[in-house]
């Protein structure tokens, strides 16, 4: 019950963790999230409300708050750069108990190697069916895909 994609960039991870970060710019790209509002620069406690957009043509506005941000650091002992973006939803279900969910989005690079992206929802509580966890992945699924398209287009 919790959706996920990944997909293997062929781009820098700060190349990719640039596009992730420019929300003003996700109308050009996402075919998922068309449209992410939060104060920039982006930072940790800052609201966001995502515009997703369904594989139906659907449309809804899901209110988060960015829990994670930790930019690209490199391991000194292997060379492998990560970086993870994170929100927790916070729409009506979440504040009656009833769907819960934090968003994960994770960068991995080793040294000359592609971006590895890795993205999960943690869904919890009584009526997790509901929020379509399905249709969760699927739009996931577009994001990655289009991410990956973006970033290696910038990088060239």
């Amino acid at each position: 019950m919790n959706p996920s994609a990944s997909v293997v960039i062929e781009a820098p991870l700060e190349v990719v963790w640039q596009v992730m970060l420019d929300t003003e710019r996700y109308g050009e790209w996402n075919p998922f999230v068309e449209r992410a509002v939060t104060p920039q620069p982006p930072a940790v406690g800052n609201p966001i409300v995502l515009h997703v957009v369904w594989a139906g043509g659907g449309r809804t506005r899901s209110p988060e708050r960015i829990s994670a941000l930790d930019g690209p650091a490199t391991d000194p002992g292997t060379g492998e750069t990560t970086a993870l973006l994170s929100y927790v939803y916070e729409g009506l279900p979440a504040k009656l108990g009833l769907v819960r969910g934090t968003r994960h989005q994770r960068l991995r690079q080793v040294p000359g190697g592609p971006t590895s992206y890795d993205t999960v929802e943690e869904f919890r509580g009584p009526l997790v069916r509901l929020a379509g966890p399905g249709r969760v992945a699927d739009g996931f699924r577009r994001h990655a895909e289009a991410l990956k398209r973006r970033a290696e287009s910038l990088a060239g």
